[in-house]
């Protein structure tokens, strides 16, 4: 039997529209800092308080984007996003203090947690049920490039030709992104005034999707433990004399993602959830202990590899439960809640890892990660695995009993 179509122009223009996204995210994100402390004379509690703005307003966002997107719709709210995004790009060109600097990235941000919330919510209608799994591995492998690429990019162009030149850069991604999503057509849904009714009296239970909060909030731990990974990787391999090393951490890291992911996908599809997770988180920890006995290129390199593929294929497998288990009409409101309560998980590890590194070192700190991750084994039993064990001992229990009495 043939399989549905997943590469179509849709889901390739949706796609690319989130690289785009999450590229500018992360090509702001490592040479804002040094715009602020370079080129508007700040210090670093303002510097750090750039990326911590930006994603205070994604996370506040966020659940009202869901929101906004089952009365109005996916395709106008992903369009306000990204003239937003694409808006707040064009004005750090005139930003002359911290203060407005700090202002454009709140605004930035609602359009980034918009955006976000908008492609995720598109991409599970366009993606096949059956190839799910397989499907929001790719699209997951979009938002882990955009983390490679983007600060390869930005560094090297502020570094080479200036903070002018990075801002064009910017804004020229942002703009691409813009017209990427004007390549997306997905069917128009329409909402009773019943149903509206209904939604405008729950109140702040209508902002989340109550289905997908346990699944968010394992993804919300493993984030502590990523966090630390993507803030101070940089400057720990300064610390132990591989500066060269770590300009390829995340050249090694997205490689092994690009060679698993079409792997990983299908076997989740395939053999379900937990025989994906488990075996990932696994090598996620293993990845983090050899990051913190790194002494040479290799070891560093080699716990790049173990990272990506176990971050790379824990992170998509619960954004793709997140979005299976609530409702078809709930998906936006799922994936808004879902990446809500990532990000918040991400933000508290990236401040209290910051203060941790002060008592007890980076090398140290990759080693408590460890057991950070495996801790994240219980976590993943007790909010989902142990539910999807059972109901697959349910499901088989039911098939044997109707082959017995067919007999």
């Amino acid at each position: 039997m043939l399989k549905p179509k997943l590469w179509t122009k849709n889901f390739i223009s949706i796609a690319i529209a989130n690289f785009l996204a999450f590229t500018t995210f992360y090509y702001l994100l490592v040479t804002l800092p040094i715009y602020a402390l370079q080129g508007l004379n700040g210090n670093e509690s303002e510097a750090g308080l750039i990326v911590t703005i930006f994603l205070i307003a994604a996370i506040i966002t966020r659940p009202f984007a869901g929101k906004w997107i089952e009365r109005i719709g996916k395709y106008p709210v992903l369009l306000i996003a990204f003239l937003i995004v694409c808006g707040s790009s064009f004005f750090y060109f005139i930003t002359q203090s911290i203060t407005q600097l700090l202002i454009l990235r709140f605004f930035h941000g609602i359009g980034f947690g918009m955006a976000t919330t908008a492609t995720g919510a598109i991409v599970a209608d366009l993606i096949p049920e059956s190839r799910k799994g397989e499907g929001m591995g790719y699209y997951g492998l979009t938002l882990n490039l955009g983390m490679v690429i983007g600060p390869f990019l930005g560094l090297t162009i502020m570094h080479h030709a200036g903070t002018n030149s990075m801002f064009y850069i910017n804004a020229l991604l942002a703009l691409f992104a813009l017209i990427a999503g004007f390549f997306v057509r997905i069917p128009k849904k329409t909402v009773t005034q019943e149903v509206k009714e209904i939604e405008s009296n729950k109140g702040i239970k209508s902002l989340f999707e109550g289905s997908a909060i346990p699944i968010s909030l394992i993804s919300a731990f493993f984030a502590l433990a990523y966090s630390a990974i993507v803030s101070f990787v940089s400057v720990y391999a300064k610390r132990i004399g591989l500066v060269e090393a770590a300009s390829y951490f995340f050249v090694v890291y997205a490689i092994v993602l690009l060679i698993s992911r079409p792997f990983t996908g299908k076997w989740f599809d395939q053999y379900g959830a937990n025989k994906v997770i488990y075996p990932a988180i696994l090598l996620f920890a293993v990845g983090t202990y050899l990051l913190s006995v790194s002494t040479s290129s290799l070891i560093f390199l080699l716990s790049a590899a173990l990272i990506g593929l176990g971050w790379g294929t824990i992170f998509p497998s619960l954004q793709t439960i997140a979005i299976q288990i609530a409702p078809a009409d709930k998906r936006a409101l799922a994936t808004a809640t879902f990446l809500s309560i990532f990000d918040f998980g991400f933000g508290i590890g990236s401040f209290l890892f910051g203060l941790a590194t002060v008592k007890v070192g980076y090398g140290s700190l990759y080693f408590y990660c460890t057991f950070i991750v495996l801790a994240g084994i219980g976590v993943y039993y007790l909010l989902h695995g142990k539910f999807t064990l059972y109901s697959r001992l349910k499901e088989g229990l039911i098939k044997r009993e109707v082959d017995t009495n067919g007999r």
